[in-house]
């Protein structure tokens, strides 16, 4: 597997960079083939462009397709404008969670901390100095000739995609606001120790892991039948733990407590009209699919009015 390390310039992606992307894709396929016109166009320095390219393609909402990036139907969907388009200004936080699953689980080039933190990181705990020990490890196994700085720029880029920023008093930056994960809180600061006799500290972190009602019973079985589709497309049947604790799982990427996954499949029957059964039984714990359903019809349902029985 090939991972990505760079190539986000160290700027997590902001609010306005995907619709402002998707319109000038829409417009000129080519938009990012011209670094001095793609200033002109997106009205940010170059940097911010190759951040901006690095992300659009990151997040799934397009792909390239030399000379330029075709928009991809999942991109098309949530950020056309008008009644086509699900959410095209990022106001939803379902959509949010949509684009941490396709960052999350993208198979081209996949981004390693992404990959490795959410899928392999198992300490209850997240602290730079240990993930960066990690980090290493990893990368020398892999034979990968990766500088420090880089792996410490892209822990920090993957860190404030989803933590507010700070300042030297602790408080809140106000371009917090830019990153539009840090709505998900799936990772909280708990606190803080000391690193060394100097008294300097560094802040620790966690995975928010529990119940995650704004992940909605529509959306979490888009993300199964895409999670089935990539990882298992020939299996008819799926254990739990499969489900729950697999890489790319949506237990895994969405770091949902067993009991609410459990919960969350034995609904599933219903709102998937059958297509997925879940059977429990003292021997065995399993997910069936008879069915399949189109990607965009099960994107489509995550934004329909809610109707609950």
């Amino acid at each position: 597997m090939s991972f990505r390390f760079s190539g986000h310039e160290t700027f997590p992606f902001r609010y306005a960079w995907l619709p402002k992307a998707f319109r000038a894709l829409d417009a000129n396929a080519q938009t990012f083939a011209d670094e001095e016109a793609a200033i002109v166009t997106l009205g940010v320095g170059k940097n911010m462009v190759r951040a901006i390219r690095f992300w659009v393609q990151a997040t799934g909402i397009a792909e390239p397709s030399p000379p330029g990036y075709t928009i991809t139907d999942f991109g098309r969907a949530i950020l056309n404008d008008g009644e086509d388009g699900h959410d095209p200004y990022l106001e939803d936080v379902r959509t949010l969670w949509l684009l941490h699953w396709h960052l999350a689980t993208q198979q081209e080039e996949p981004l390693f901390a992404w990959h490795f933190l959410l899928n392999q990181w198992q300490h209850p705990e997240i602290s730079r100095t240990e993930v960066l020990r990690a980090f290493r490890t990893e990368v020398n196994r892999q034979e990968r000739k990766l500088s420090d700085v880089t792996l410490q720029q892209h822990f920090d880029t993957f860190l404030h995609t989803y933590v507010p920023t700070r300042g030297a008093k602790g408080d809140l930056r106000e371009d917090n606001l830019d990153s539009p994960l840090v709505e998900l809180e799936i990772i909280q600061k708990i606190g803080e120790r000391k690193l060394d006799k100097t008294g300097k500290r560094e802040a620790i972190y966690a995975f928010r892991r529990e119940a995650k009602p704004e992940i909605t019973p529509e959306l979490f079985h888009y993300c199964l039948d895409n999670f089935w589709q990539k990882q298992h497309p020939h299996e008819k049947s799926l254990t739990f733990r499969a489900v729950a604790v697999a890489a790319g799982s949506p237990g895994q990427i969405f770091k949902l407590p067993e009991p609410d996954i459990r919960e969350r499949l034995v609904r599933l029957a219903t709102h998937s009209h059958g297509h997925f059964q879940y059977q429990e039984s003292s021997t065995t714990q399993q997910i069936t699919r008879s069915g399949e359903d189109a990607p965009q019809d099960l994107l489509a349902s995550i934004y329909k009015p809610e109707v609950r029985p």
